[in-house]
């Protein structure tokens, strides 16, 4: 699935692209892929770091959401099939 449309998916308002929804959703993505490639690439450490940071980056929004928005949060789990 390509940025734009993870975007236009998980946007709240037309013009919404920076939301906590929107970012949850593009970082799911690249840790998503960025997990494949260390399947075949066991020793790559530094791509492992980058994964590391963007999991906690990812875990913090996440946080976020469930702070000020617990419906948006749920929903948000739901629809990327995170945990819990």
């Amino acid at each position: 699935m390509t940025k734009t449309d993870l975007v236009k998916k998980f946007q709240v308002h037309p013009t919404d692209s920076g939301s906590p929804e929107v970012q949850v959703a593009l970082l799911t993505s690249r840790i998503n892929d960025l997990s494949d490639h260390l399947k075949q690439h066991k020793k790559d450490a530094h791509s492992r770091r980058g994964l590391v940071l963007m999991a906690s980056k990812r875990n913090k929004l996440l946080k976020y959401l469930a702070s000020t928005d617990r419906n948006r949060y749920t929903d948000l789990i739901g629809r990327l099939g995170l945990r819990k």
